[in-house]
């Protein structure tokens, strides 16, 4: 069972990567990631590794994510092995003056962190559009 230390630490990665991302700080978002992270992002993008991560996001920050937030609430944190944790968050992007995220930018994600000599790091990270309807063929 995961101390109370080991959870808050987790989640201040989580916390970590929403106020980077406040600060348009895309070196304090990418330095949450392992040097050799997985992200996948809805719309069919995958990026592998620190710097390709670190590339995206400098990009990402200038262009379509230049003024806004991110909201994650932890649904979910459980601990696989006391050096692997895997968390679901909901939330999204928002905008000015959002508190909750228009359905078009609301994400649910995966997120599996290992813990290694640095402290807790992202090793992968996958979000999808959150969707309430049914699937084809329902």
């Amino acid at each position: 069972m995961a101390t109370e230390a080991e959870v808050a630490a987790v989640r201040a990665v989580v916390d970590g990567i929403a106020e980077s991302w406040a600060a348009n700080d895309p070196d304090g978002f990418a330095d949450a990631y392992a040097e050799d992270a997985s992200m996948v992002l809805s719309g069919d993008r995958y990026f592998k590794g620190l710097e390709v991560i670190r590339k995206m996001t400098v990009h990402q920050f200038k262009t379509a994510h230049k003024g806004t937030t991110l909201l994650q609430n932890i649904v979910d944190l459980r601990f696989l092995s006391p050096e692997t944790a895997v968390v679901v968050t909901e939330g999204g992007v928002l905008t000015d003056g959002e508190t909750e995220p228009h359905p078009a930018r609301a994400l649910r994600a995966t997120w599996v962190m290992a813990k290694n000599g640095e402290g807790w790091k992202i090793a992968a990270y996958q979000n999808g559009r959150l969707a309430d309807q049914p699937l084809q063929g329902e």
